[in-house]
């Protein structure tokens, strides 16, 4: 069994923090003062993606981020042991066994399993950039505003593409798959659907927080349902068409695309997957083409779940026509 919650990061800063620099590289920036934000950016996009991100309680720990990362494709290494837990049928008291003849090669402890972990290098699978100009002719603001309120600006960006990317990622690690009986939904849908997810995460013996990730039209419907009352001790709010809680999962609403074509739920145990990002770079730099500094970022980033925890994640699809 993995336990992934323990894992870290083999690459990282050692939790230094340092201010932006000024430094005046030889060669390529021709001289040129060039400005580093990179510690900035490290801590704005985890604090942004806590607050924006759909599926932040898919993965442990919130969004991981690394500045000036070292390798190119490696994000992280961990040791993983797939080897099943070897349960005997009891202590074998016969006589034969260690005795006897079968002194020196047998045991009353029954066969020994030999227990190797492996080496997983995590690798990083997608990536991001930013490129602006600021002129101090044209800005009409403080410079050093500009840049903070940007670089705040590029967080809520990249979130956003966590966001899709982390729905795709969700869709394509799904261990199980349920399709609605019908290409439309009903009202007897929610209560059907959420049955069979109910009995599939207890039959599995999952533990941990059930979260559902729903499109709108399944939501309302949820909302609507005859179960979602307060005779039902339900927690629904109408006026606010709100849910907390329906059939053991927590119910979340998000725009329709996040969801992959054709899906239109995806639930999970939380904390079972790892997400990450890493920071190339993030400066500015005097430009020559205009009086001010270009603003400009580039990293990479990916996700990871072990592959026993494929089985806490199960999307629903709608029957096609």
């Amino acid at each position: 069994m993995i336990d992934f919650k323990l894992q870290r990061f083999a690459e990282g800063d050692g939790g230094t923090t340092q201010t932006p620099s000024t430094t005046t590289p030889t060669g390529a920036n021709n001289e040129k003062g060039v400005r580093t934000y990179g510690m900035q950016f490290k801590e704005l996009l985890p604090t942004v993606f806590a607050k924006k991100s759909y599926f932040n309680d898919f993965f442990v720990g919130g969004l991981e981020a690394l500045d000036g990362v070292a390798f190119n494709k490696k994000a992280f290494s961990l040791k993983a042991c797939d080897i099943p837990v070897a349960i005997g049928t009891g202590y074998d008291k016969t006589d034969t066994k260690a005795f006897k003849t079968g002194t020196g090669s047998t045991s009353r402890f029954g066969n020994r399993t030999e227990i190797i972990y492996d080496d997983i290098d995590v690798e990083y699978t997608w990536g991001w950039n930013f490129h602006e100009g600021i002129d101090r002719h044209t800005v009409n603001n403080n410079m050093e505003q500009a840049i903070a309120d940007r670089l705040e600006l590029q967080a809520l960006a990249k979130t956003e593409m966590f966001n899709k990317a982390h729905g795709k990622f969700i869709s394509q690690n799904a261990g199980k798959i349920i399709t609605t009986a019908a290409a439309t939904l009903s009202d007897s849908d929610p209560k059907t659907l959420f049955n069979e997810l109910s009995k599939y995460f207890t039959n599995i013996e999952a533990v941990g927080t059930r979260y559902a990730k729903v499109t709108s039209d399944l939501y309302n419907l949820i909302v609507d349902s005859t179960l979602a009352t307060t005779s039902k001790n339900s927690s629904v709010n109408i006026d606010d068409n709100g849910i907390v809680k329906f059939k053991g999962f927590l119910i979340e609403e998000v725009p329709d695309s996040m969801f992959q074509t054709n899906e239109i739920c995806y639930a999970y145990v939380g904390g079972i997957a790892k997400v990450f990002t890493g920071i190339n770079t993030a400066r500015t730099i005097e430009s020559e083409d205009f009086d001010g500094v270009a603003l400009q970022g580039a990293g990479k980033a990916g996700e990871y779940i072990p592959t026993d925890n494929k089985k806490a994640v199960v999307k629903v699809k709608m029957k096609t026509a």
